[in-house]
């Protein structure tokens, strides 16, 4: 079974020891392919303007189980229910474990109704792995208690099928829930996607949680065997894979993440690097004699041609055409800065995979994206999250070079920024990053793919808007976090303005 997080992250922040050994049990549960459990999620409940915790939010044979787990013993005396500890302490609780899982049951059915989602069998469930069952009672299901007798992977399983056989049918008329529009919108209402600092290498912000199309993505990566998922610049595609690459490594398969870029390491080394099944190499690093049950490629339109597919063949547990891949790519015109894009190749490869998109925005600012929509005609997805100042023009006495961009950066820093949080994108060069006394560093648009800074400072704008001209400025441009200065001669913004009659023309 799915579980998001995977075993890994439930290992490393969950206080109790009996929810780890519930986990443990799950991921090792199969019979059903779409299933899904989501740990420790938090639910608004709507009926008392606070927010109802469920353990576990469990898929299972197209219903939703909503579990409480209580490690330890757990008492009724006089009415009211108590958990033991350890040294046989009583702690009063303030309500029964089954009410407890049934107000998280009756908000999640609340949220997902009144999202228009449609009915769908749901049902509450206590697990207490430490005590013997208790005795039968009229406020629950003997079913729907579940006790240490249940700990085991088949004792579970068989638990599972019960609860689900015996959960109730649809009233007369009411609108069906679709199974795959109910599991896409627990994957968005429970999955939480990292925001990661590339520059440095750190994960800054754990709770954000999925949008709509990150989770229909993940749902769809969780049920299909080949999938290419199209994205703009800043829609989440590496978080995305990062999530995904976790889920197929808790359920035993070994993992391939590879990509054009070595820069990209930077990226998925905080989430993946040391992970148990888990590989994260370079393209150019890879050894075909290595085979894999599941290879992820990112920014792929960097690795679009015959002689990737025929590496891909090799690495890939049965080949591509039979194996299990995911490719992630941008359609617009990254496949211009590096390595090689072969449209014939993508028409060839296509027709082996599920298509899927990501539409939403999640790293850029509305001007950002208006900006890349108005000059390049690029497609990087709604501006519907990231709110932030207007790009700022900078115009240079002479060129629009480094030296330029430098004077830009030396102000920021004066202004509060940290040197280490700016990059000055040369739109020119192929070159490595470099760090410059400020703190900051120099780099290209072939070096930036991928990557993200929070201020970026652009300078040597393209003297033709080629193709490569075109696809460099697009990476450039769609790197930024907080801040976006374009430093641009008279001359450079004569030429770019040219590009605005053009796409109107077009379009």
């Amino acid at each position: 079974m799915i579980l998001v997080p995977d075993l890994a992250d439930i290992e490393k922040t969950t206080s109790s020891d009996a929810e780890r050994r519930v986990a443990r049990l799950l991921r090792e549960i199969e019979g059903d392919p779409d299933a899904v459990a989501f740990h420790s999620v938090k639910l608004r409940s709507h009926a008392y303007k606070q927010q109802a915790e469920a353990d576990f939010v469990i898929l299972w044979r197209k219903v939703v189980i909503v579990v409480e787990v209580k490690g330890g013993g757990v008492r009724k005396y006089d009415g009211a229910w108590y958990s033991v500890d350890r040294r046989n302490d009583w702690h009063k609780l303030t309500s029964s474990p089954m009410e407890q899982a049934r107000t998280a049951m009756h908000a999640l059915r609340d949220i997902l109704q009144e999202e228009g989602i449609g009915w769908f069998a749901h049902e509450a469930v206590v697990v207490t792995p430490d005590i013997d069952p208790l005795p039968h009672s009229v406020e629950w299901q003997p079913t729907h208690w579940l006790a240490k007798d249940s700990m085991s992977v088949e004792g579970l399983t068989v638990a599972l099928d019960a609860v689900a056989s015996a959960s109730r049918t649809a009233p007369h008329g009411r609108r069906l829930a679709r199974m795959e529009d109910l599991r896409a919108r627990l994957f968005g209402e429970f999955t939480r996607m990292p925001v990661i600092d590339a520059q440095r290498g750190a994960v800054i912000e754990e709770q954000n949680r999925a949008t709509a199309g990150q989770a229909r993505v993940l749902a769809s990566l969780a049920r299909n065997p080949r999938v290419m998922v199209f994205g703009g610049a800043g829609t989440g595609k590496s978080l995305v894979l990062v999530e995904a690459a976790k889920q197929e490594a808790a359920r035993g398969r070994s993992v391939l993440v590879t990509f054009g870029s070595p820069e990209l390491v930077r990226f998925f080394t905080p989430h993946l690097a040391g992970r148990e099944n888990i590989d994260v190499i370079p393209f150019g690093k890879l050894q075909p004699a290595r085979s894999y049950d599941v290879v992820f490629l990112d920014e792929a339109q960097d690795l679009m041609t015959a002689e990737t597919m025929d590496t891909l063949d090799e690495v890939v547990a049965d080949g591509r055409a039979r194996g299990r891949w995911r490719m992630f790519l941008d359609a617009n015109n990254q496949a211009h800065v590096d390595g090689g894009f072969d449209e014939d190749v993508l028409e060839l490869v296509a027709p082996e995979a599920l298509t899927v998109d990501l539409d939403l925005n999640v790293r850029n600012t509305r001007a950002i994206v208006h900006m890349v929509q108005e000059y390049l005609a690029a497609d990087v997805g709604d501006p519907g999250i990231v709110h932030g100042e207007r790009v700022q023009w900078h115009t240079p006495a002479h060129t629009g070079d480094v030296a330029a961009a430098d004077a830009v950066a030396r102000r920021l820093v004066a202004d509060g920024v940290r040197g280490q949080d700016i990059w000055i994108i040369s739109a020119t060069s192929r070159e490595a990053p470099r760090e410059m006394p400020g703190g900051y560093v120099v780099t290209s648009p072939r070096y930036a793919k991928g990557l993200e800074a929070e201020h970026v400072v652009i300078c040597d704008l393209p003297d033709s808007f080629d193709d490569a001209g075109t696809a460099a400025l697009y990476v450039a441009v769609t790197r930024a976090r907080v801040s976006l200065h374009i430093v641009a001669s008279k001359e450079d913004r004569r030429r770019l303005q040219q590009l605005l009659p053009q796409r109107s023309a077009t379009t």
